[in-house]
């Protein structure tokens, strides 16, 4: 069963204080669709909001830690690069295991909606070690029968970090002067804010489509204007 379009939800955030994920939770915490927001962390975000509760939890426990937990919409940004996880193993564990781990917990919440950001170009037959991986998480998220599971694939995200990529800060430079030359199949390889993004990973909660679906750059767009019904009291 779905929620009636105009009730407020309970939403699960996973990776709250990541790059997307922080600017994700400002969002929620406005919106007027929202009534609380779950947000789950291995350490403290050290803030305060009074329809936020921050789970600290271990994500091989996450399950039993969320246990009798119930959420409608479930939105995930969790992610890491080869370079900081130190190994492609490693790697494999933040951005296919964990995001599964938040995804089982996510399903015995009763989540209806699923929000993954994923990137532009996954796919599983790709030479790249990193599209590959996060074709892999699609396909994991895609086998759990969410009624709902919405992937958003974006480029490179644009907006300052707090620490310096140096790959992504030249990329970041570029892409603007880079963005007017991709076009037609190119699109989706366009750089976007990472504002946009968090504000589509919002907006997509409020879709009424069903089954998987996935979004690029120009549908990304779109979903990060998409606004609340008027809440029913």
């Amino acid at each position: 069963m779905g929620m009636p379009e105009g009730e407020q939800k309970v939403a699960l955030l996973a990776g709250a204080s990541g790059f997307v994920g922080r600017m994700a939770l400002d969002l929620l915490l406005d919106a007027s669709d929202i009534s609380r927001v779950f947000a789950v962390t291995r350490r403290p975000l050290g803030r305060e909001h009074p329809r936020l509760a921050n789970r600290i939890v271990q994500f091989d426990r996450i399950e039993s830690q969320l246990k009798g937990l119930i959420c409608q919409i479930a939105l995930c940004s969790l992610g890491t690069t080869i370079r900081e996880a130190g190994s492609e193993q490693a790697f494999r564990q933040v951005d296919i295991d964990t995001v599964v781990a938040f995804a089982r917990a996510a399903k015995a919440a009763q989540v209806q909606r699923f929000v993954v950001v994923s990137s532009a170009g996954a796919d599983p037959q790709s030479k790249n070690f990193y599209l590959r991986t996060k074709a892999e998480m699609e396909q994991a998220l895609a086998g759990m029968g969410f009624p709902s599971l919405d992937i958003l694939q974006p480029s490179v995200l644009l907006g300052w970090r707090g620490e310096v990529r140096p790959l992504e800060l030249t990329a970041s430079m570029l892409m603007p002067l880079v963005n007017p030359f991709l076009t037609g199949k190119r699109e989706p390889y366009r750089g976007i804010p990472a504002r946009t993004v968090a504000a589509a990973m919002v907006g997509v909660t409020r879709s009424s489509r069903r089954g998987v679906q996935r979004y690029t750059y120009s549908t990304i767009q779109a979903l990060a204007r998409m606004k609340p019904a008027r809440i029913v009291k």
